[in-house]
């Protein structure tokens, strides 16, 4: 496919990177000459010094016969300019990153109206994985699947776990209709048998119904309280969103944030929210507002070293739940060796949104992906697929299938009975299947096949 991406910056860099195979021709459109370069010399792309929104720059690039057109620039209108555009030019597809919330009220109406395809936050996404996560204080991340009738969860195994030292063998007669997926142990990733064994210090992704990984979580589950109160520190979009997400919570939130003309919007914006002017990456001014009483606490500043800090800060003041705002994936690394909690990705969640539209564009004669999610570190990916009666893996038993490595089919969704299949189950046209896999770009079903 020949993808067009106008903006260079965090978004667009992921993107350049996940988006450069062999199967794809990608330009990249960019204001900054010494950034372009930098980029091209990294992946395999071409690109264009220039405005993403210009038609000169459009025509230069050959966006009226590219498939898709991708505007991740900093500016939501030169974005949104940018797609409609490139969509007058002859464009098929055309996403827009828009992270203003008086855009994102009426993201349905601009679509219908000005013909952008997709029109992602990252902010609003990412808040949606905050307020879930903070529900349940031992669980580290939640994806979903099939109308989220399926759900894969991270957590930490941790010495007083019931899943210490667990072989797999004997998880499933424990525990019932769930599935260990992947486990993240010493930065490596796992795709397990039944012959691997749980660990302390393991991150294991779990998945199954939504019901019964809930009944499941209420048994396995440290001690800890449910998250009452939320200490925030920044109070830029992410907090926005979050707030409106956690209005009917009936949680005892606090804001503090260093600017005082965003200080005061969000108070006025929240009247059931304590907004308090200061700076959130002080040690002492976070003890005079008592942290070490609270549930919760996010760090959501724009800064990352100032949010790892301030979030082990946080673990050192026996905080239940912390969540932190984490740009630069290099600095996920830190993470593996200081014993943090969740982390929350903005580019990584916009990215992976944007991987899946372009892979659901893929061989849609033999599947749809309707789901994908970037797991453990970045290393696996699960992909939900709908099968198509021409593919390859349909009316055969699973053990019949000569599957690649490091490769689980975890789940079968049909109609509305959730599998988790054994061997003697066969795939049949119209069912969802969720696979957990290593490798990457898989864009059809057959792809698991060698």
């Amino acid at each position: 496919m020949k993808i067009i991406i106008a903006g260079g910056g965090k978004v667009g860099s992921v993107l350049c990177e996940e988006l450069s195979t062999g199967e794809n021709d990608i330009i990249l459109i960019e204001k900054d000459e010494t950034r372009l370069e930098n980029l091209i010399n990294m992946n395999d792309i071409s690109g264009i010094v220039g405005n993403g929104a210009s038609y000169d720059i459009q025509q230069e690039a050959g966006v009226s016969n590219c498939d898709i057109f991708v505007a991740v620039t900093p500016q939501d209108e030169v974005n949104i300019m940018a797609c409609i555009l490139a969509k007058s030019l002859g464009a098929r597809y055309t996403i827009a990153r828009v992270r203003n919330p008086e855009y994102s009220n009426h993201f349905q109406y601009v679509r219908e109206s000005l013909g952008v395809n997709l029109m992602i936050n990252p902010e609003l996404e990412s808040a949606h994985s905050i307020a879930r996560i903070i529900k349940y204080p031992t669980v580290l991340s939640i994806q979903t699947f099939g109308d989220n009738q399926v759900e894969l969860i991270e957590i930490e195994v941790t010495e007083r776990s019931p899943l210490a030292n667990l072989p797999l063998n004997d998880f499933r007669p424990k525990y019932g209709d769930i599935l260990v997926g992947a486990i993240r142990r010493q930065g490596e990733t796992i795709i397990p048998s039944g012959q691997n064994q749980i660990r302390v210090g393991d991150h294991v992704y779990l998945i199954g119904g939504a019901t019964t990984l809930r009944k499941f979580y209420r048994k396995v589950r440290s001690k800890k309280n449910q998250v009452q109160s939320v200490l925030i520190i920044g109070g830029g979009r992410l907090t926005y969103y979050l707030l409106e997400l956690l209005e009917e919570s009936r949680m005892d939130i606090k804001v503090i944030e260093h600017n005082r003309e965003v200080a005061e919007g969000l108070g006025a914006g929240f009247s059931n929210v304590e907004v308090i002017l200061g700076d959130g990456t002080d040690q002492e001014f976070l003890q005079q507002e008592g942290i070490e009483n609270y549930d919760a606490f996010i760090s959501l500043t724009g800064v990352d070293e100032e949010n790892i800090i301030a979030s082990l800060y946080a673990a050192q003041q026996k905080v239940g739940k912390i969540v932190t705002k984490v740009n630069r994936e290099l600095l996920l690394k830190i993470f593996d060796t200081i014993g943090m909690e969740s982390i929350v990705t903005p580019k990584r969640v916009i990215a992976n949104t944007i991987l899946h539209f372009v892979r659901s564009l893929g061989n849609t004669s033999v599947s749809d992906v309707e789901a994908l999610y970037r797991i453990a570190d970045n290393q696996a990916e699960a992909i939900q697929f709908k099968v198509k009666a021409t593919s390859r893996v349909t009316n055969k038993p699973i053990e019949q299938l000569k599957t690649r490595d490091d490769l689980l089919i975890a789940y079968i969704i049909r109609d509305k009975k959730l599998i988790i299949p054994s061997g003697q189950d066969i795939i049949k046209p119209n069912d969802r299947i969720i696979i957990i896999t290593k490798e990457k770009y898989f864009d059809d079903i057959d792809d698991i096949l060698k």
